[in-house]
């Protein structure tokens, strides 16, 4: 990790949200599709000017529901830099300053983990997004690892996107790097995002990374769910669908 340029970086990125949060109090984005491209071109603009490269392997859906593993604050850009989609995230982010009022305007759907009847509210608000004819992602581990293994898939919400008649297709991301970044440096430590800690020391050593590379792979198919309705047994298969995707090169 460089120090100089994680400032430097640091600086662009502050640029990067006055400009877009400017967009957002100008604009005043009403419909899902186009807070969902207003998303769209910040993440793009801000993984291109910070010399992130995507790889995208197979096809992001045009609608229903994509389901992946989570690593990441990074998952979200990455997914968003794509194309136009909306997100599931929990509550807590719509309480962060700054960010938390811009992951609303942008449409995403919070769902309050924990609390009764959570589930069944971010479905509606789920299905809503699919109705508009737009992709939603989530990430059904419901917390970000180091990516040396899958944790356990929550069925709660994937049930609703099911009951719903919304299709689901996996996905899996993960990160490299192009160049060498020094001793100690590593893709679970210094990328991956995960555990307790500090979220702003985590965001201004991975801006002095170099040669950061996201790597996206898309199923086939929709998932075909052989268990339903059984929500439990639902969650393995995806868990399964997505887990099979990380075998592959």
């Amino acid at each position: 990790m460089n120090f100089f340029r994680a400032v430097g970086r640091t600086f662009r990125v502050m640029g990067m949200f006055v400009v877009a949060g400017t967009e957002l109090i100008v604009k005043q984005p009403e419909t899902r599709e186009e807070r969902a491209d207003w998303l769209h071109r910040f993440c793009a603009r801000a993984l291109r000017d910070l010399g992130i490269e995507i790889r995208v392997m197979g096809m992001f859906p045009e609608r229903g529901a994509v389901i992946s593993n989570h690593l990441s604050y990074v998952d979200i850009v990455v997914f968003a830099a794509i194309r136009p989609c909306v997100f599931v995230s929990k509550a807590e982010v719509e309480r962060w300053p700054v960010i938390g009022w811009m992951t609303t305007m942008s449409g995403t759907v919070y769902v309050a983990r924990g609390h009764g009847g959570s589930a069944l509210k971010a479905g509606a608000g789920v299905r809503a997004v699919v109705d508009a004819g737009l992709p939603v992602v989530f990430f059904p581990e419901g917390t970000t690892s180091n990516g040396t293994g899958l944790l356990k898939f929550h069925s709660g919400l994937l049930a609703q996107v099911i009951e719903a008649g919304s299709p689901v297709t996996a996905a899996y991301v993960r990160y490299g790097f192009s160049v060498d970044n020094g001793r100690g440096t590593s893709v679970e430590d210094d990328v991956c995002y995960w555990g307790d800690r500090n979220m702003l020391a985590h965001i201004f050593k991975f801006l002095g990374l170099r040669g950061v590379r996201a790597e996206v792979r898309f199923a086939n198919e929709p998932i075909e769910f052989t268990t339903w309705p059984n929500r439990k047994q639902a969650a393995v298969e995806a868990r399964s669908e997505v887990m099979e995707l990380s075998v592959k090169t």
